[in-house]
């Protein structure tokens, strides 16, 4: 099959023809009909945190299920899905109570040590699967933890991104921050992530949604996603005006989805009392604040992964909201691309006014 592999790091892509293998026990082959692109795949192939080279990297795909391993339960040849980049064993005290993205055994929805290659090039050389995914390429290879069955009539472009972007962003209102109707929430950076966060303020019933970002542009797109206030922070305070906008209290909820020092220390001084930082951005290695926070004030800082969710069940909840016309996806979508174009597709999303590129052409 056609692939996109990362030879070296910072070096970009490089169109290769790779060997996978079939399925074995909960294996599932899927053939890929959509791959979004996504800030962290950019930042595996220029810094390699969780992947060396060689590596084909992807991992908000769609698609449809061609082969299934012996010991796969839940889906069959035919079903459309939607991958998800959590691993889970489904069996540890964790997945038990619900809460897979703390599991104890991802290792356990991955291939063994020992086994021959998932992914190989022409020479029988193995070649890394990031996320356990792989999916820029025209197959995918995955756990059945690891795929959610949708409806046939969903979109494949729009279904691939639910298994990343939006997830994190929706699942970090209803799972993790669980916003009540009627509050106010901050929302630090309104790309890609940040709009779905926007999506999830708007279906918790959110009174105040605050999109704080330095284009005016990608805030024009906030507002189309339902932010009912917009702050551009390279020309005024952002706290200052999220309490000017709060009248004087600042908000219950913050969401930061950028991930430096500075914006940290932002939406942790728009809190009010009793009121949690949600951080979802990972640019930065640093959260250190300058100042003893106000512990008095009972406001906490809290990491979100993926949502907080179960990836099974958010996923399918998706599907629903956006065939029920309450999930905004389509706009979410700037541009669909070939294969082939993986690079350029990375240059374009570097236009603050292009939300989210996926792969539709894989020939």
């Amino acid at each position: 099959m056609k692939a996109m592999v990362v030879r070296a790091l910072g070096e970009g892509w490089v169109e290769e023809n790779i060997r996978i293998a079939d399925p074995l026990d909960s294996e599932v082959l899927v053939s890929v009909r959509a791959s979004g692109l996504c800030g962290s795949d950019f930042m595996e192939m220029n810094h390699g945190v969780m992947h060396q080279p060689p590596v084909v990297l992807g991992h908000e795909i769609a698609g449809v299920v061609s082969k299934v391993g012996s010991s796969v339960t839940t889906l069959a040849v035919g079903d459309h899905v939607a991958g998800c980049l959590v691993q889970f064993c489904g069996k540890c005290a964790r997945c038990l109570s619900g809460d897979v993205g703390l599991c104890r055994n991802p290792e356990d929805a991955v291939r063994g040590e020992g086994e021959s290659p998932r992914l190989a090039d022409v020479n029988g050389e193995p070649l890394g699967q990031g996320m356990a995914l792989g999916g820029f390429a025209q197959q995918v290879l995955a756990h059945e933890n690891m795929l959610v069955k949708i409806a046939d009539e969903m979109p494949f472009p729009q279904a691939a991104v639910l298994g990343c972007s939006v997830i994190t962003g929706t699942g970090a209102v209803l799972n993790a921050a669980k916003v009540e109707r009627g509050e106010a929430v901050a929302i630090i950076g309104a790309g890609g992530v940040g709009l779905n966060v926007i999506s999830g303020a708007l279906l918790a019933g959110a009174s105040q949604i605050i999109a704080i970002d330095l284009d005016d542009a990608t805030l024009a797109t906030a507002k189309r996603f339902g932010a009912t206030q917009v702050v551009n922070s390279g020309a005024s305070d952002p706290v200052e005006a999220v309490k000017n906008l709060t009248g004087g209290f600042g908000v219950r909820y913050a969401f930061d989805v950028v991930g430096i020092p500075a914006t940290v220390r932002q939406g942790y001084d728009m809190l009010d009392r009793g009121g949690t930082l949600y951080q979802i951005g990972m640019g930065g290695n640093s959260f250190e604040l300058e100042s003893m926070p106000n512990i008095f004030g009972r406001k906490a800082i809290q990491g979100v992964f993926m949502g907080s969710g179960v990836p099974k069940r958010d996923i399918a909840v998706l599907v629903d909201l956006y065939l029920d016309g309450r999930l905004n996806l389509d706009e979410l979508i700037s541009e669909e691309i070939a294969l082939r174009d993986l690079n350029e597709g990375y240059t374009r999303l570097k236009d603050p006014q292009v939300n989210r590129v996926v792969i539709t052409d894989f020939a």
